[in-house]
């Protein structure tokens, strides 16, 4: 899990993948916020395309590349909660605190992937690493 925590750290814009409202595949740039308690976080806003979307479908995947030409592919459920504790730990990401302000802001939800499963893999040929939670 380690592995999989460094790597979404270490290259921070992922993109999260979605089924629409409209049963079309939709991508859009997110940001890994940590992991907490056996837990990946993530946040966004309530009144976003994307929220909407995973209302109706919460099945998600999060792909991203490093520049060695590895990659990760992470897929789950994704599970909103109102937890104040981990929105404010979200806020400690200048670019998540410059968008909602604060953590009681109610446009600015968090979630996790519930049974997430993660897939590190590259062009080495050697065998990907898999992590679940």
């Amino acid at each position: 899990m380690n592995e999989a925590v460094k790597f979404l750290t270490e290259n921070p814009v992922q993109y999260l993948a979605t089924v629409g409202r409209d049963g079309r595949a939709k991508c859009c740039p997110f940001m890994f916020c940590f992991e907490r308690e056996g837990k990946l976080w993530f946040c966004t806003n309530n009144t976003k395309e994307v929220y909407k979307d995973m209302q109706a479908n919460p099945y998600v995947e999060v792909s991203v590349s490093s520049p060695a030409y590895a990659w990760i592919r992470l897929s789950g459920k994704a599970v909103f909660v109102d937890d104040p504790a981990v929105k404010e730990g979200c806020m400690a990401n200048p670019i998540v605190k410059s968008q909602y302000g604060a953590a009681d802001n109610p446009i600015f939800t968090v979630f996790y992937l519930e049974n997430a499963h993660a897939v590190i893999a590259d062009f080495s040929g050697d065998p990907p690493q898999e992590f679940d939670w």
